[in-house]
């Protein structure tokens, strides 16, 4: 029975290698690993839970090359599960990105943490309001506050980013929707998307139809701060 359980594991540990290698959104996830995780069956929440002991490995040793292969891995064996992506996301952003040696570098892993949140978590799961929450916290805590001392750097490119979509007129690029931006300008008097608050306050706002109680409340309140900061704020970077 031992000896059984033993080449089960091995097996599993072999399909979750073959997922650390794979760097495709899930949306385009090909034929054979589609037919891996239907082959795996039962094994494929074995499979996470060594993914999660290997990942909580990697990062007390500080081993981010390999921690950001299995955080990508669990997006693909647990798809639906906003904790997989809040976790994915929140490595690349808060834990990886102040262990890198510029602030350049840093704003590299913040900004892979939103679009994975952005572009994949969410266009998998656009009901998830924890996801909405984690991609507006983002912008809010990260980006728009003096937290991380190279926040002024994630704004300037940030500021970059938005003054190209706006100019190609480009905002689904940015996964966002022009009439919805203007549903949020009217409703809460911003116009200045270039400000992280403002996305900040866009994305909270989206979370808050499909969002219960608890995370209805904490959408608010970041909706609530969001405006404060960039009330006080706005005319610094126009």
């Amino acid at each position: 029975m031992r000896r059984v359980l033993s080449i089960a594991g091995l097996f599993v540990l072999g399909v979750a290698g073959q997922y650390v290698l794979w760097v495709k959104s899930p949306l385009d996830v090909p034929l054979g690993a589609e037919s891996a995780i239907a082959v795996m069956g039962g094994l494929r929440s074995l499979a996470s839970e060594i993914v999660w002991f290997r990942a909580g490995r990697m990062q007390r040793e500080g081993h981010y090359v390999e921690l950001q292969q299995l955080a990508s891995t669990l997006t693909r064996l647990e798809p639906h599960e906003s904790e997989v992506w809040s976790y994915a996301a929140w490595n690349l952003a808060y834990n990886i990105s102040v262990m890198m040696p510029t602030y350049e570098d840093r704003w590299r892993w913040v900004h892979a943490a939103m679009k994975l949140l952005r572009d994949e978590g969410l266009r998998l799961n656009p009901k998830a309001a924890a996801l909405y929450r984690e991609l507006a916290w983002l912008f809010e805590l990260k980006m728009g506050t003096k937290i991380d001392p190279a926040s002024p750097i994630y704004r300037e490119k940030w500021r970059q980013i938005v003054r190209d979509a706006e100019r190609r007129d480009a905002w689904k690029e940015l996964g966002m929707d022009r009439d919805t931006m203007r549903e949020v300008e009217a409703k809460y008097g911003i116009d200045e998307w270039t400000h992280p608050m403002a996305s900040a306050i866009y994305w909270a706002d989206r979370g808050l139809a499909c969002a219960g109680r608890e995370d209805a409340a904490f959408l608010r309140e970041i909706i609530r701060q969001s405006k404060f900061i960039y009330r006080q704020t706005v005319n610094m970077i126009k």
